[in-house]
């Protein structure tokens, strides 16, 4: 380690002065292809099931792309605004998207596809979601062909702007998801289930783990039934994600710590932040979104320096057949898949109470076995966003992201440290690469040695006595060294 720990310094040397640009506060899907929406339907850029794309809104006007779709898919174009976090919006500002025809009709006119950003009035990731439903009892948008995909800002944002350019002034950045689900081989149950527990969920407790989240859907770090924590800046999203198999229930309850804030008042009776000037409306939004990235259900909490917390409502366990629910929440319980966890903490509470991170605490209760899911009668795209494996459930419990294992974080956190240093740290790459070499040579000739030893203190043992010094030797470096 002491090699790597001095490469490391090394690269601290490199310093900050050769990284090139402000990283985004989201880190938009890798590999994700850049494309730019048409101010015309005929010109939109074509999205294709199973992809993420990079794109932009502008802060008047909005944007088209297309879709090729069969007669037997569920179509589900999720669309993610990310702001400059100086950014000011408002409580109606926010993104609108729909999957229309030919005929310009609007293909799920009964669900949620906008997000605003709310009471929080904080700019930070926001995600909506269109879906083209396919099958039995589908009579619009039924047909095999070309739709058109709609991305404009909210129509109350819209008036705003025409009132008070002050709102909306910047573009934003978009990230763009398109996936596809099959219908079912045989028609099934076209109702949602009408029994189930909704009592409101005990939170789980015990020791807190720590467990960092990510900063966007791509990074999601996993998590499995327990109390994780982890330490929240004021400005930041967090993201996590939770597998969810067919039958299975999710609670989450999110908790900020207490603080002394330097902007806080102090009660009377000595027991800390009053409200006064120490006082956050909406401090703290917590959103659960499905495997498509459409929201189930969110909450928030107001601040005052004391510890606060915030829980969604009760949900229903996952059901195909929950899609046809006249709720939002339940309706979005559709899939088994993993379920994205974002928590976001307002800048206001930075004026306030300091800019030092907050500890958030999370409890997450997973119930119910695991249950046959539905019989599909095709593929869906992309297969890991709709149902739960072995190995899904094994990544929530080490905390894994979806690029990769949380067991290799801090090798990949590393490399990207030495890609935003520019060229001037491939030279430190190459010093890194050759220290973990020597390293592992060094730790191999070790086990050699060790290997050797053994086998000599087993042959004195036996009566054997030391091999022969004109006997093929056993041991040995390994060929090519």
């Amino acid at each position: 380690m002491t090699a790597v720990a001095a490469v490391v310094a090394g690269l601290c040397a490199v310093g900050p002065a050769q990284a090139t640009g402000t990283p985004s506060p989201y880190a938009f899907a890798e590999g994700a292809e850049t494309v730019v929406g048409a101010a015309s339907n005929v010109e939109g850029h074509r999205l294709s099931p199973g992809k993420t794309y990079k794109s932009s809104l502008p802060r008047v006007g909005q944007r088209f792309y297309r879709l090729e779709l069969t007669a037997d898919e569920n179509a589900y174009v999720s669309v993610t605004a990310v702001p400059d976090p100086g950014t000011k919006v408002s409580y109606a500002d926010g993104v609108e998207v729909s999957v229309q025809d030919a005929e310009g009709n609007n293909c799920s006119p009964m669900e949620a596809e906008e997000a605003r950003f709310g009471s929080s009035e904080s700019p930070r990731p926001i995600t909506a979601t269109a879906v083209r439903r396919a099958g039995p009892g589908e009579k619009s948008c039924a047909r095999a062909g070309t739709y058109y995909v709609l991305v404009e800002r909210t129509r109350a944002s819209r008036t705003a702007q025409r009132l008070a350019q002050r709102l909306a002034q910047d573009d934003w950045d978009l990230e763009i998801h398109v996936a596809s689900e099959p219908v079912l081989r045989a028609d099934g149950a076209t109702s949602p289930p009408q029994t189930w527990n909704s009592a409101a969920p005990v939170p789980p407790s015990g020791e807190r783990r720590a467990r960092e989240g990510g900063t966007s859907f791509s990074t999601a770090r996993g998590l499995d039934k327990g109390v994780w924590g982890s330490g929240i800046e004021p400005g930041q999203t967090l993201f996590y994600r939770v597998p969810l198999d067919w039958g299975q229930q999710v609670s989450v309850a999110a908790e900020l710590g207490s603080t002394s804030g330097t902007g806080s008042a102090t009660g009377s009776a000595g027991r800390g932040p009053g409200r006064g000037a120490g006082y956050v409306s909406s401090a703290l939004v917590m959103t659960l979104a499905n495997p498509v990235r459409a929201e189930v259900d969110d909450a928030d909490t107001a601040y005052d320096g004391r510890q606060k917390s915030a829980a969604l409502k009760p949900l229903p366990p996952v059901a195909y057949e929950n899609r046809f629910a006249l709720t939002d929440e339940m309706s979005a319980m559709r899939f088994a898949g993993w379920y994205y966890l974002s928590v976001h903490l307002s800048p206001e509470v930075a004026e306030k109470f300091g800019d030092a991170p907050l500890e958030l605490t999370l409890r997450v209760d997973v119930a119910g076995s695991p249950g046959p899911g539905p019989s599909y009668a095709g593929s869906p795209v992309p297969a890991e966003d709709f149902g739960v494996t072995q190995r899904d459930t094994e990544a929530a419990k080490r905390g894994e992201t979806a690029a990769g294992s949380g067991g290799a974080a801090e090798d990949n956190g590393l490399m990207v440290v030495v890609a935003a240093g520019g060229i001037g740290a491939g030279a430190v790459l190459l010093g890194i690469l050759g220290a973990w070499t020597l390293i592992a040579r060094r730790r191999q000739a070790a086990a050699v040695a060790a290997a050797a030893a053994e086998a000599a203190a087993a042959a004195a043992a036996s009566g054997v006595g030391p091999a022969s010094a004109s006997a093929p030797a056993r041991f040995g470096p390994p060929r090519g060294w």
